[in-house]
């Protein structure tokens, strides 16, 4: 139930973080499929948007598991750029990786 929650969390941030212009696109792609300990979903509107994610549950130790993901988007900017955005989740956190974000110094 908790990773349901999850993904059902994810999904709706996705959707309610797209700038008003988007909320016109249609869909040409929807496909998921949401299992009790993995899901994956692909998704692709007209706008030149799309994105895809996929995750399993793991046990991290006796105790505790986590919703180990990862996936990717893209989308046209109102720059006309497109973005991309490769991505994990996991027990550590979430890591995004783009060629327009900043990366953090080695230390």
């Amino acid at each position: 139930m908790k990773f349901a929650i999850v993904f059902a969390a994810l999904f709706a941030l996705a959707v309610a973080a797209s700038p008003a212009s988007y909320k016109d696109a249609q869909v040409l792609r929807s496909e998921s499929d949401v299992g009790v300990d993995s899901f994956h979903y692909n998704l692709e509107t007209s706008d030149g948007t799309s994105q895809q994610a996929q995750g399993q549950l793991k046990q991290v130790d006796a105790e505790n598991s986590a919703v180990v993901q990862s996936g990717s988007y893209k989308y046209i900017a109102d720059d006309g750029q497109t973005y991309s955005i490769n991505w994990t989740a996991d027990e550590f956190g979430f890591h995004p990786e783009g060629a327009h974000l900043p990366v953090a110094p080695e230390a």
